[in-house]
């Protein structure tokens, strides 16, 4: 609580101590889904012109107190990822682009590799993208991403990161409309990765980025569509889980704020679904201070399950997110059947170092409910009685990310969770701290022009 009171004080002291002003851009926050560094562009004469290569090269250490729960059970391991992509350009309208992945866990015995973590030489992206003028439309395994992508992403964290086959159309630019007809790729480490039978995974995006001053809006309607499945009372029949809702971000004197809203409705089998999830993020940076501090307050809401009904289904279906940081460094906890506040302050000592400083209070939503994993697996199965306690715990985070020369990007962070009451009443209870140190490299290769 001390280290609490002295981090918000501080905080607030350099709030109060600033004054309002435009700002060409917010300060660059280093939580995910921003990614910082860039490119680097290298130039060669027997490449193409009508070709271009490129690639990313990242490597992260890991160290855990408690991998899996298990006090004293401490894992020390490096997560390694290579990317290697080749796009074509036959025509100025055609373009087909081909992208392999192959990523190792070294140093984590097997029966901790999670499925997030290794998947040998395989296919990520492989796609063909036909455009003109203000139309796109993308066939093939391809990536998709919105917002803050809190619903939909590709959790590039995560050693293995996420991509889906199937169909995208866009119309527009920076007012646009999306729609897609996909189903996820599912990771076997061993062997190609592929999707399950049909398209299974639906939407509609809008953007508007131009209608409302300093504010990008986005309406969503997403649809998973299953065949099978099988609901908690043992009936086998079809899922159809529709999720509409609306993600708004704006940037205005210094003044920050993102706020996402989104309701499920649907049938699991014979069971009737009734969701929703939302946050809402708001914070002030100030560029005329030391360090360029911004502080930043969040909360954040899925439902979960009461069982007052057996016919009816609460737990909020997190689609396919990216997690990290979502719920603190230590990516416990996904965005089922949850409640989180937190605050946060970034700074910008220098021109290229960003620090982060964060802690969470974290609780279930409904305590007759499971605690769900990042991945949407149960961490814990409620009792019939429900938990005696929703407190899942508080955790404070520091993190920090440094780009030199451009494209290298150095980011270490330390994160350590306290185990609240519902943790250490099932057999969850060790604390766990989490620290990473990583460094990330991309670029492209292009055909290089003969100087006359």
């Amino acid at each position: 609580m001390k280290k609490s009171a002295f981090f918000l004080g501080l905080s607030l002291t350099a709030f109060l101590a600033s004054r309002a002003s435009a700002q060409e851009s917010a300060i660059h926050y280093i939580e995910y889904p921003e990614i910082q560094g860039k490119v680097q562009r290298l130039e060669l004469g027997a490449v193409p012109k009508w070709a271009t290569f490129d690639s990313q090269l990242r490597g992260r250490f890991e160290s855990q107190s408690s991998d899996t729960y298990i006090s004293g059970n401490g894992q020390d391991y490096i997560l390694t990822r290579i990317y290697g992509g080749f796009e074509v350009r036959p025509s100025r309208w055609l373009s087909g682009y081909i992208q392999f992945i192959d990523t190792h866990a070294l140093g984590l015995p097997l029966k901790y590799v999670a499925a997030n973590q290794r998947d040998v030489f395989d296919d990520r992206q492989a796609y063909l993208n036909l455009h003109f003028e203000r139309f796109k439309l993308v066939a093939g395994r391809q990536e998709l991403k919105y917002g803050g992508e809190r619903l939909v992403g590709i959790s590039d964290w995560t050693n293995n990161s996420r991509s889906w086959d199937g169909f995208l159309g866009r119309y527009g630019d920076a007012n646009r409309v999306d729609v897609f007809a996909t189903s996820v790729v599912a990771v076997h480490p061993s062997s190609l990765d592929k999707h399950g039978a049909g398209l299974t995974f639906f939407g509609a995006v809008g953007t508007v980025g131009t209608w409302v001053p300093h504010t990008v809006i986005q309406p969503f309607l997403f649809v998973k569509a299953f065949p099978r499945v099988q609901s908690a009372s043992g009936v086998f029949g079809t899922q159809t889980t529709v999720t509409p809702g609306a993600e708004a971000a704006g940037d205005y004197h210094g003044f920050n704020y993102d706020v996402l809203g989104a309701l499920q409705r649907g049938s699991f089998s014979n069971e009737s679904i009734d969701a929703g999830a939302g946050y809402f993020k708001a914070g002030y940076s100030s560029g005329r201070l030391f360090w360029k501090p911004r502080l930043r307050a969040e909360y954040d809401y899925a439902s979960g399950n009461p069982h007052g009904d057996p016919l009816r289904m609460g737990t909020f279906d997190q689609q396919y997110p990216s997690n990290h940081n979502a719920f603190g460094l230590t990516d416990l906890f996904g965005y089922q059947n949850i409640k989180q506040e937190r605050i946060n302050l970034d700074m910008t000592p220098m021109k290229h170092l960003t620090l982060l400083l964060q802690e969470e209070s974290l609780q279930v939503a409904s305590r007759f409910d499971n605690v769900y994993s990042g991945s949407a697996g149960t961490t814990i199965k409620a009792p019939a009685a429900g938990f005696r306690s929703g407190d899942l715990g508080h955790e404070f985070d520091a993190s920090s990310k440094y780009v030199f020369h451009d494209s290298f990007v150095l980011n270490a962070g330390v994160g350590h969770l306290s185990s609240g009451t519902l943790l250490r009443e099932n057999a969850h209870g060790a604390p766990l701290t989490l620290a990473y140190f990583g460094m990330t490299y991309r670029f492209k290769v292009d055909h290089k022009t003969a100087m006359p």
